[in-house]
Parts: C-alpha cells; sequence; structure tokens
C-alpha cells in the first residue's frame, strides 16, 4: 500500500502500489502539459475531491519492493477519465479480454 501526499496541509491518502504507479503516470503526464483536473479518491471515510494543478506538491511513497509493471489499456483509461469533465476516478485494471475486438480487427475503446 502506497502513499500520495498532496498539498501543504500534508494531505496522505493510502493507494494500493499498483494503482499509484498508474495515477502516477496520468498525473505526471496531465501536469507536464500544463493541464490541471480533478481527481476524486473514495475510501471508507468517504470521497474526497483533490484539484490537481503544477503548482500544489505531490509526493507518491511506494511500500513495495519492486516496481509495478504498467498496463497501458489502464493508462489510457485513467487518461481518458482525467480528460474528462468529471474528473479522475479510479478503476478497475481491465484485462486483454475486457478491451473486446471489433468486427474489422480493431480495439474497441473502453468505456465506463
Amino acid at each position: 500500500m502506497g502513499k500520495l501526499h498532496y498539498g501543504g496541509h500534508q494531505r496522505t491518502f493510502d493507494i494500493d502500489d499498483r494503482l499509484l504507479s498508474h495515477l502516477r503516470i496520468v498525473f505526471m503526464n496531465k501536469l507536464r502539459r500544463a493541464e490541471p483536473f480533478m481527481f476524486h479518491h473514495s475510501d471508507a471515510a468517504g470521497t474526497t475531491s483533490l484539484w490537481i494543478h503544477p503548482a500544489v506538491s505531490l509526493v507518491f511513497h511506494f511500500y513495495g519492493g519492486r516496481p509495478a509493471e504498467i498496463n497501458r489499456m489502464w493508462v489510457e483509461q485513467l487518461m481518458h477519465e482525467a480528460n474528462s469533465s468529471g474528473g479522475l476516478k479510479a478503476a478497475p485494471e481491465p484485462t486483454a479480454s475486457m478491451a473486446g475486438v471489433g468486427a474489422n480487427g480493431t480495439h474497441a475503446r473502453l468505456r465506463k
């Protein structure tokens, strides 16, 4: 279980290392392009919405011993969420069978 540290108030959120690895890629890609977005984190205490912006400090702390293998489909799904007007919500990791293949052999776009 990793931690996301957000802003000067030192808010911390416990997030599974594997999910946190994928979120880090999405956050860094959005921030590198100067594209702020809303991130919604849910846990037993409720849902917290964070404004992710280049001016707000973020720290990703991983407790696992090895880096997670990156699932490109998951990154694309999370990026799609982050680009939406509703903001980014952590989605379950898709598998190859969830992607679907169209009649012309192309992969179908992931949907919520």
